[in-house]
């Protein structure tokens, strides 16, 4: 399957704005891997606080971009669709590179385990080619 836009995004996952923080996917294989990006807006509600004068988005968040391309991903099967996919767990977290208005924020995960809906995944995050957030997911189908 190839690109995805936000609305068809908004068919597969319940996030809405502010939170939906996948703007495309360029690739996916369902269930098994996606690459989705972020269009980083200096208008992004998140900036006004975080922080004034030198905007960068908070790495929780970066996490959670990683998090929404997954359960694109797993919710895109058939016999997924409908459910939710919640976070079960967060491993080796790591943040690189500040991400910046007018950054392109390019996410790529892939599933590495998917059983009696508990699933893991290995996801990362770059701008430019250099990693911004690498992060182990875990996640429950529900």
């Amino acid at each position: 399957m190839s690109e995805m836009t936000k609305k068809d995004i908004e068919n597969i996952i319940p996030h809405r704005d502010p939170f939906l923080l996948i703007d495309e996917i360029l690739e996916i294989e369902p269930g098994k891997r996606i690459k989705g990006v972020k269009h980083v807006s200096e208008e992004e509600y998140y900036f006004k606080g975080h922080f004034p004068g030198n905007p960068i988005m908070p790495g929780v968040l970066q996490v959670e971009t990683i998090a929404q391309a997954g359960a694109v991903a797993v919710l895109i099967l058939p016999e997924n669709k409908g459910k939710l996919v919640l976070f079960a767990g967060i491993d080796k977290a790591r943040f690189k590179k500040m991400v910046k208005p007018g950054d392109d924020l390019i996410i790529e995960v892939e599933i590495e385990s998917f059983r009696r809906n508990i699933g893991k995944g290995k996801g990362r995050a770059t701008v430019d080619g250099k990693l911004a957030c690498a992060a182990d997911i875990m996640f429950a189908l529900g």
